[in-house]
This record gives C-alpha cells, sequence and structure tokens, in this order.
C-alpha cells in the first residue's frame, strides 16, 4: 500500500467525502484527487489540519502507525464521550451490552451470508 492509498484509507476511516478532507487543509477536491492519484502529495499545512482531525499522519506516510492510541474516528469519539459521561453502571452496563449484541448480531449475520444492515 502506497501514501495515496493510505491517504484515502484514513479519509474513509474518519468519514470524510473528498472535498470535506481536502477542506480541513484549505484545499480543493481536485487537489484530493491528485493525492489519492498520486499525481501530487499534500502539503505540511494540510497534514496538520488532518492530524488535528484525527488522521494518523505518520501512517499516511510511512505505513507504520503511531506509537500513540490509535485515532478513533469522531463518531467514535462522541460514542465514547457519551459513554464516560454515563453516571451510574446500570447506564454504562446497558451500553456494553447493547454493544455486544449489536457486534455478535453482525457476527452472526457474516457467517450466514446474510447482507449486514445498514
Amino acid at each position: 500500500m502506497n501514501i495515496c492509498d493510505r491517504l484515502k484509507e484514513e479519509r474513509e476511516r474518519l468519514g470524510f467525502d473528498q472535498e470535506g478532507f481536502a477542506a480541513l487543509g484549505g484545499a480543493s477536491r481536485h487537489s484530493q484527487i491528485d493525492w489519492e492519484k498520486g499525481k501530487s502529495f499534500p502539503n505540511a499545512k494540510v497534514l496538520a489540519a488532518i492530524a488535528a482531525a484525527g488522521a494518523d499522519v505518520q501512517y499516511i506516510l510511512t505505513g507504520l502507525r503511531s506509537g500513540i492510541a490509535p485515532a478513533i474516528s469522531p463518531r467514535e469519539a462522541a460514542l465514547l464521550d457519551n459513554y464516560r459521561h454515563i453516571d451510574d453502571e446500570e447506564g454504562k452496563r446497558y451500553v456494553e451490552r447493547s454493544a455486544q449484541l449489536a457486534a455478535k448480531a453482525d457476527m452472526d449475520e457474516a457467517k450466514s451470508g446474510r447482507k449486514k444492515r445498514a
């Protein structure tokens, strides 16, 4: 996998379309397309901006994940923040069990060959 592929992978992991990801660094969708095709590469300003949005820039550039905790998407961060603000153990256990059941249902669907839920 090359820089272009890793840049696209990080963009998709964070849930951005090409236009939105490029805009983080003040660039255009056309620039993002060129970066993902390897025609050009993002500058330091863009890399700093996408890092602030959660992209693992070390991974994009080298193929090695950074030594810090893996970056999570904004959606995952919101879920974790909500969980941390539950003030009773019963509520936390409810969220944990719900997540376990949803993951199990997805695994069961995959094993049986059924389509995943949207």
